[in-house]
């Protein structure tokens, strides 16, 4: 069975850190750009950031840039999102979704596989 499991996400107070980890099981991620996209409430959901397949490549919106920091361990599977500087606007459900490519050109409509995302809490 091919999943995505999505965990670390919890309550931090404003300017906390958090580090999000993403693993798959049932498949391996080396072919995969990985996405994180988060979605809070009454918002549609969001990119927050993407990695190339071999992690060399990486982007970011605009609102974490120079806060957030994408990284991947392909031996263990597992895709990684250190969060810091966190706001209460940055409170959001994270989830990790795959999509075989290579480049990090990660798209809501594109991706393949989805997790059941980790919530995130940033309030004081």
């Amino acid at each position: 069975q091919l999943q995505l499991v999505e965990s670390g996400g919890g309550l931090v107070q404003p300017g906390g850190s958090l580090r999000l980890s993403c693993a798959a099981s049932g498949f391996t991620l080396d072919y995969y750009a990985i996405g994180w996209f988060r979605q809070a409430p009454g918002k549609e959901r969001e990119g927050v950031s993407c990695i190339s397949s071999r992690g060399g490549t990486t982007n970011y919106s605009d609102s974490v840039k120079g806060r957030f920091t994408i990284s991947r361990d392909n031996a263990k599977n597992t895709v990684y999102l250190q969060m810091n500087s966190l706001q209460p606007e940055d409170t959001a459900v994270y989830y990790c979704a795959a999509r075989r490519y290579s480049l990090p050109i990660c798209g809501i409509y594109v991706m393949d596989y989805w997790g059941k995302g980790t919530l995130v809490t940033v309030s004081s």
